[in-house]
């Protein structure tokens, strides 16, 4: 069992900034491919918004690009997810993710919400 705690998240105006972090409970920086998602309302699958690969290819969706930037530190042992310039839209509960074929992890989630 891998936990993940997640912190950062808060109140921002439109436009702002914010940066997530997420502490996993051991060191599986090199084995567990690392994600950020997002809650995308009732009874739908988490949105995916970027994932960081062992070999250190990262991916966005849509949702992400341009605006959002995932990291890790691995001296730190903490994932991020920077955000800029968000938006209403991107009120949301926040989760980390961590993944190694079926063992699937996540995190407790971090309210972000941005106020117009």
């Amino acid at each position: 069992q891998v936990l993940l705690a997640e912190s950062g998240g808060g109140l921002v105006q439109s436009g702002g900034s914010l940066r997530l972090s997420c502490v996993p409970s051991e060191d599986i920086f090199s084995t567990y491919s690392m994600a950020w998602y997002r809650d995308s309302g009732p009874g739908k699958e988490p949105q995916l918004l970027a994932r960081i690969f062992t070999t250190g290819k990262i991916i966005y969706t849509d949702s992400a690009k341009g605006r959002f930037t995932i990291s890790k530190d691995v001296a730190n042992k903490t994932l991020y997810l920077q955000m800029t310039n968000l938006k209403p839209e991107d009120t949301a509960v926040y989760y980390c993710n961590v993944n190694r074929y079926q063992h699937v992890f996540w995190g407790q989630g971090t309210q972000v919400t941005v106020s117009s």
